[in-house]
């Protein structure tokens, strides 16, 4: 296996594991917060699909992706997490076919590098958590797993099974 293949591996696990995270949630179940203040699993599906574009989709040259929904990324922003207006947010379905497409141009964007390029330095304030682009791009994955971290308070709030 080389850089790149890993890189592919890591993200389609952490697609994997999201959705199986998700499997037995509502709609209503992903607009619970585990406690005051904390990201609803809603909100942090949306700041994931519109991240993904930055940390990856931003550093690969001619990668493309989706557009997002008219408002999109003002319902999903830092500003409004603590919004528990329950208009504006999608049903699970539509963040997972939203998140299933953004993740689609991800890997379709790495298939496209060389090895090579994963040791290209990153710049910009993003080079202190990843000082190349293959870091950059494992960033994406740990961004993802660690927000499917975070779904566990939800679950377990809920009653549901532990997964992991």
């Amino acid at each position: 296996m080389n850089g790149k293949d890993a890189i592919k591996t890591a993200l389609k696990e952490t697609q994997h594991l999201l959705q199986w995270y998700l499997s037995d949630l509502s709609d209503a179940d992903l607009l619970v917060r585990p406690v005051p203040a904390a990201n609803h699993i809603a909100w942090q599906l949306g700041h994931l699909i519109e991240a993904e574009g930055y940390i990856i989709g931003n550093h690969i040259p001619g990668s493309a992706y989706p557009e997002l929904p008219a408002g999109f990324r003002e319902k999903h922003s830092k500003e409004a997490s603590s919004n528990d207006a329950p208009g504006g947010f999608l049903k699970k379905a539509e963040y997972l076919d939203l998140f299933n497409k953004v993740r689609a141009a991800s890997l379709a964007a790495v298939e496209k590098l060389s090895d090579a390029d994963l040791d290209r330095p990153m710049t910009g304030n993003m080079a202190k958590f990843a000082p190349t682009l293959g870091a950059m791009l494992l960033l994406g994955s740990n961004h993802t797993m660690m927000h499917v971290g975070q779904f566990t308070a939800v679950r377990r709030k809920l009653g549901k099974p532990v997964l992991f």
